[in-house]
């Protein structure tokens, strides 16, 4: 009997030490813009939105896409956060059942299970078996970084009315627009919603960059360019090494400034993931921009080929959809500007509209300025139109001039000519004014 009592109780006392202690992956600030401490070594997110909000935020994503395997991954942890452990361990149990590749959500499932044991204070409790010392502490660390791009890259949306500064204006065949934001390894979706309006963030991913940071200046310096770059085509994954997973869009790197600046190197792309993985750490490609195999996919429905813009920012601007609209009105008005300066036959007023350092595949100012002196001398008339214009802020150095990039149809119409072409305007902003650098054919 005295056994049993013994036993019974000894029972209750291992139960009770192996009750659910419910600790949050990060401290809960106290105050809205309080840093919020998440893996060691100094590192902190700013949070401007409690718990709550942010796991409402994703539900809109999820009722999108349930197999949208981040969300899946960030409701998870959200909830832990929350002091929702058995909702957590379900929602990552689902994950690593539906996407068995995924490391970092194997590491998050293993983290939340030792967590009923004892206090969890940093991704990474759990490490991944089967590896030497050295490269079980690397591989973590990976998945530390992914963990942190990721989150990162989710808070970085919390006010998803904002609109990026390049997306000045997005031409009827341009329905949509990716934009990069290197700082937080996030590639954000826009669709066109059509002249009047601004364009309305649709998807985000979660991307890898190279290994270097900074923008591509020459060839093999493993560096993502910095720049607006358009897909030029798409390589299906068949006729691709298995490197590139589920395919890839290349896109036209280097562009004309880029060749103007002396930059080298050739075949940045978008592309999947080796089919041997799931992911990626941030910094681990040789330049391209790599995205999951799964979001590869989802991704292609909103490539337009020779179309679709591709904007690399190191560190995106926002602007307020006030300001954005602002901005987008001075812009068209210089273009317009130009185009009636042209129209008119007005020589002098057009020529003002081009900088000293512009340049063609055949011209520069000064030999530009005597081959349009000669073409309007033949005029009588002209009649000047634009079509599918699409402008974009173009990412800069902080001590670069600002730039921006114009495509557009151009429609003409004279005594002794007719003609419609694509055409691409280069602008700069010398001395408050904004000035023609670069004109050529798309």
């Amino acid at each position: 009997m005295i056994r049993t009592l013994v036993c019974i109780l000894l029972l209750l006392g291992l139960i009770a030490a192996t009750v659910v202690r419910v600790v949050a992956l990060w401290p809960q600030p106290p105050q809205v813009d309080t840093p919020v401490p998440f893996l060691p070594g100094g590192d902190h997110l700013q949070s401007p939105a409690t718990g709550v909000e942010l796991l409402e935020r994703l539900e809109p994503r999820l009722e999108r896409m349930v197999d949208d395997y981040e969300a899946l991954l960030l409701r998870g942890l959200l909830l832990f956060q929350a002091g929702k452990v058995d909702e957590a361990l379900s929602q990552l149990q689902l994950l690593v059942r539906i996407a068995p590749r995924f490391e970092l959500a194997h590491l998050v499932y293993g983290d939340l299970l030792l967590a009923r044991f004892a206090p969890l204070e940093t991704i990474g409790a759990t490490t991944p078996a089967g590896l030497g010392e050295v490269n079980r502490q690397q591989r973590l660390e990976e998945l530390r970084s992914e963990a942190r791009a990721r989150l990162q890259g989710y808070l970085s949306l919390l006010n998803a009315d904002r609109i990026p500064s390049s997306l000045i204006s997005l031409g009827e065949n341009t329905p949509y627009a990716l934009v990069i934001d290197k700082s937080k390894n996030r590639l954000y979706v826009f669709r066109n919603q059509g002249q009047g309006s601004a364009p309305v963030l649709v998807d985000d991913f979660y991307i890898v960059l190279g290994q270097k940071v900074g923008d591509k200046m020459v060839e093999g310096d493993l560096r993502t360019p910095t720049g607006t770059y358009f897909v030029t085509s798409y390589l299906a994954p068949e006729l691709l090494p298995p490197l590139y997973g589920s395919g890839a869009f290349p896109i036209n790197y280097p562009n004309e400034y880029d060749r103007r600046q002396r930059k080298t190197g050739f075949g940045i792309w978008l592309h999947g993931t080796d089919r041997s993985l799931f992911s990626r750490p941030p910094l681990d490609s040789e330049g391209c921009v790599v995205l999951t195999n799964e979001e590869f996919e989802r991704i292609r429905q909103y490539v337009v080929i020779g179309r679709t813009p591709v904007i690399i920012s190191e560190e995106l601007e926002w602007l307020a959809k006030n300001d954005w609209q602002q901005q987008k009105s001075l812009i068209n008005m210089v273009i317009q500007e130009w185009r009636e300066h042209w129209e008119n036959g007005d020589l002098q007023s057009y020529l003002d509209m081009y900088s000293r350092d512009f340049w063609t595949s055949q011209h520069d100012y000064d030999s530009w300025g005597r081959y349009k002196q000669q073409v309007f001398a033949g005029k009588s008339y002209q009649q000047i139109s634009l079509s599918d214009l699409s402008v974009y802020g173009y990412p800069r150095a902080d001590n670069a001039a600002p730039l921006i990039v114009a495509n557009f149809v151009q429609h003409y119409r004279s005594n002794n000519f007719n003609g419609d072409m694509r055409k691409r305007l280069y602008l700069v902003k010398e001395q408050g004014q904004w000035k023609v650098v670069y004109e050529g054919r798309q």
